[in-house]
């Protein structure tokens, strides 16, 4: 009994001393559809959803990608619409960075875009500056998802 003691005392202490990880990453893997979306250029904010169109976003542990095409299968081609892009990303607290490698438009391929991002209940919404000055392009969006 007197050996048990001790061992307990042992056992009681490393466990006491255990540090406990608390989670502050979001959780943003998943997929996600696009629900709504607005630019702000100069002094002008605009919606930029298209509801004759299907966005989704899909985000793993490194890689995002996104593809947005139309609910008519191509068929109209006056409003046939398909493009899509991914690459790797970070997220430091709520800073999410896109580094955006792939691209149909292969002029945004290479772009760094930083966003702040907020997930409450199934609902992920994304605001930041899209900047290409290549191609002039220099305004805020936001983006609302919901999770598939």
């Amino acid at each position: 009994m007197k050996n048990i003691i001790p061992f307990l005392i042992a056992i009681m202490l490393f466990t006491s001393c255990e540090t406990k990880k608390e989670s502050n990453v979001l959780p943003i893997a998943g997929t996600w559809r696009l629900i709504s979306a607005e630019t702000t250029e100069k002094d002008s904010t605009f919606s930029t959803y298209n509801p004759k169109t299907k966005m989704i976003k899909i985000i793993n542990d490194t890689h995002f990608a996104f593809f947005n095409h139309d609910l008519h299968n191509g068929k109209d081609s006056t409003a046939a619409v398909f493009f899509g892009g991914g690459g790797k990303y970070t997220l430091k607290d709520s800073i999410y960075t896109e580094n955006l490698e792939f691209f149909n438009n292969r002029q945004w391929e290479n772009g760094k875009f930083e966003f702040v991002v907020k997930i409450k209940n199934d609902t992920l919404t994304q605001k930041g500056i899209e900047k290409v000055e290549k191609l002039g392009i220099d305004r805020i969006i936001t983006e609302k998802y919901v999770r598939e």
